[in-house]
């Protein structure tokens, strides 16, 4: 049985990441059922950080494939007394097939953890990088419009960990066109700018970003917004929110793309970074995004144990 591990979109081969989202979207429409694709094996799902989504859906997903589940916190481990977090990943790989972990921090950590053979690593969200999370959206656009080639998405907000996902991941997609506005000073980083606009550059898309809002794209298929305060960070300037403030999502901004729907990551502050209007509105899709995650997770976990959807 294959052991693979997912820690950056870009572990993924470009046919490993058009099947993972091809499969989501088997599962998603009902196409295939989970079965007992993962019967005898045991996940742990651990989370140092709050969850809603990504820990159902990856404690639901593995239950549905036919797996056990464990689940633990940080405060349930010995690393408070000491231990390292070295020896935990060992003892983690002794007992456990999969391992789905969110630390909101150095993805270095789980690199170490998936140094061996045995236990296959995901990340449920780093400081950098929400790579499940990309998954879902590619998984819910393929739903929403039987396609992902040739999409143009309009991001407003910050370049947190899941727009840079986005970036990663649909830049992969031939045609594609992602336009990100992000307040100056939190944008996507320069090395994730870097490696997304390369990649577009190697398949035939395009990933640009600017820090204002004047001039935005007409006729984007999707709209797309993330909370402004990230999971486990917070921000240096006290006056940051009046910088995001430009960057509200409100029912104005459909006369630009009257025909684009609406995502968002979750959870959602209304009146924040979106209005009630539009996430709870007719051309909102967030929660059928939401749900996608447990049928996402269901091919990451089967992707990681038993080869499906590609190299």
């Amino acid at each position: 049985m294959a052991v693979r591990h997912l820690i950056s979109l870009d572990d993924l081969t470009d046919d490993a990441l058009y099947g993972v989202v091809a499969r989501g979207a088997e599962f998603s429409s009902g196409q295939s059922s989970p079965g007992g694709l993962l019967a005898g094996a045991v996940a742990g799902i651990y989370f140092r950080r709050t969850s809603t989504r990504t820990r159902t859906a990856f404690s639901a997903g593995a239950l549905r494939l036919g797996a056990g589940i464990v689940t633990f916190n940080g405060a349930d481990l010995q690393t408070n007394t000491g231990e390292s977090s070295e020896d935990t990943g060992r003892v983690f790989s002794r007992m456990l097939d999969v391992l789905v972990a969110r630390t909101s921090g150095d993805p270095a950590e789980l690199r170490s953890w998936a140094s061996q053979s045995r236990m296959s690593v995901v990340n449920a969200m780093t400081a950098d990088e929400h790579p499940t999370q990309g998954l879902t959206d590619l998984t819910t656009l393929l739903r929403q419009f039987g396609r992902i080639e040739g999409l143009r998405v309009l991001y407003l907000g910050e370049g947190n960990n899941t727009a840079a996902a986005l970036a990663l991941g649909l830049s992969r997609f031939a045609g594609t066109e992602l336009e990100l506005r992000t307040p100056r000073g939190y944008g996507l980083t320069a090395d994730v700018l870097g490696r997304a606009r390369a990649s577009a550059a190697a398949h035939g898309s395009s990933v640009v970003e600017r820090h204002d809002v004047e001039g935005l794209p007409v006729d984007v298929d999707v709209i797309y917004t993330s909370r402004w305060q990230t999971t486990g960070t917070s921000k240096e300037d006290p006056d940051w929110r009046e910088r995001f403030v430009p960057f509200r999502i409100g029912e104005a901004l459909w006369e630009y793309s009257p025909k684009a729907m609406f995502m968002h990551d979750l959870p959602a502050h209304r009146g924040e970074e979106v209005s009630a209007g539009v996430l709870d509105g007719p051309r909102s899709i967030a929660f059928a995004q939401a749900e996608n995650k447990m049928h996402s997770a269901m091919a990451v976990l089967e992707w990681c144990r038993s080869g499906g959807g590609g190299a």
